[in-house]
């Protein structure tokens, strides 16, 4: 199985048209979003082509190869637009390998959940790329699709063999083998 990974579209369609082209293209079987969907938030500024409802409708035609995550601005009402769930956090299995998906305001690579050493913790909210080992656990993050922090606007790949944080012209950022 592949999976593509993106996290921190907040709302805007032009990035989530985008991604969506980036996953049909990719060969990925899911799309894995870790939060922050449709609301910019308090402390961020408006991303470009900001459209909640036409993220909503561009979501809801992958509807059933996508997992989300809640993220700290994504609310109940988001559900009301959304033709899919949005889920605390997930674990999927890659060739049994354990990956942890959270949004990153409680569980990030300061604050492991309790995984096993050789798994890995997958999450957003920092709008940073991060690709690191830390007490044997492999951590990522594939920074903000539509408001980074660290001007890399990237995804990331992943596969039973290990994972790779692209940006959207396809430049390899980072890789880690599992």
């Amino acid at each position: 199985m592949k999976v593509l990974i993106a996290s921190d579209l907040h709302g805007s369609a032009y990035y989530a048209d985008r991604l969506i082209r980036i996953f049909e293209g990719s060969g990925a079987d899911l799309l894995v979003l870790l939060g922050d969907v449709y609301n910019h938030g308090p402390r961020n500024p408006l991303p470009e082509g900001y459209a909640p409802l036409e993220v909503a409708s561009q979501l809801n035609r992958v509807k059933d190869r996508l997992l989300v995550i809640q993220g700290n601005c994504d609310s109940q009402v988001d559900t009301l637009i959304s033709e899919f769930h949005f889920v605390e956090d997930a674990c999927l299995v890659l060739g049994g390998h354990k990956v942890y998906l959270t949004h990153g305001h409680v569980y990030h690579k300061d604050r492991l959940p309790a995984i096993c050493p050789g798994d890995t913790l997958v999450y957003g909210h920092y709008h940073a790329v991060l690709c690191e080992d830390v007490d044997g656990v492999h951590v990522l993050n594939p920074g903000s699709i539509s408001l980074p922090k660290d001007d890399h606007r990237a995804y990331i790949l992943m596969d039973e063999k290990g994972a790779e944080i692209l940006d959207l012209d396809g430049k390899r950022l980072a890789k880690m083998d599992f």
